[in-house]
């Protein structure tokens, strides 16, 4: 064999190796693919359940026929149903609105694990400080105050994961809806005193 041709071999064989080596890294990926989906459809995750425990009233207030201000502190409870799953809850946003109007900027909750059944307990600070709402909305609210109750809205926003095992699944959106009735009595408002409100609300969860 000349010199072209026994290099043109080795080429062929260096060519055939890394092609075999390229076929047996798919294949594994593909099984251990199916390995996750088959276990997956087995233990089929449930969605977190989300529960509104409380509200602290440090500030409500309408200074304007369009302009509210609000400070409250909440008492959420994340439990996880799973037995088998653990849930990652990632980057999540808490908001409070009045008739779906945001009346506070986002608070984050850090991100946090749930194991198999278990639970979490968040107490976030939401602040609206003389956040102009719609003339509509202007007028539901100083209606509500001067009646002494004002359902307010709670929205978490976010990202959860799945882990089973070693295995972590990606990110699914996170969407929680919360009613906060608050019956604060008829003094129009709370201003430089809090007033804690136990609601217990069970609240509607979606996961996509």
């Amino acid at each position: 064999m000349t010199a072209k041709e026994v290099e043109c071999y080795h080429q062929k064989r260096h060519l055939h190796r890394r092609r075999k080596i390229i076929i047996g890294i798919s294949i594994f990926i593909i099984v251990l693919l199916l390995i996750c989906l088959i276990i997956w459809a087995a233990l089929r995750p449930k969605k977190p359940k989300f529960l509104l425990h409380d509200a602290t009233i440090f500030l409500l207030n309408v200074t304007a026929p369009n302009v509210v201000s609000l400070t409250l502190q909440l008492t959420v409870l994340a439990q996880n149903p799973n037995t088998r799953i653990g849930v990652y809850y990632d980057n999540i946003d808490v908001y409070a609105a009045f008739h779906s109007q945001q009346i506070t900027i986002y608070t984050v909750i850090p991100a946090s694990y749930s194991p198999e059944k278990g639970y979490n307990v968040w107490s976030p600070f939401l602040y609206g400080n003389n956040i102009p709402i719609a003339p509509f909305n202007g007028v539901s609210i100083s209606e509500d105050c001067a009646a002494g109750n004002i359902p307010l809205e709670i929205h978490l926003d976010g990202r959860v994961r799945w882990r089973v095992g070693l295995v972590t699944s990606g990110w699914f959106h996170l969407r929680v809806y919360c009613e906060a009735d608050i019956p604060f009595g008829n003094s129009g408002g709370v201003n430089g005193t809090a007033v804690k409100y136990e609601l217990e609300e069970k609240c509607r969860v979606n996961i996509w």
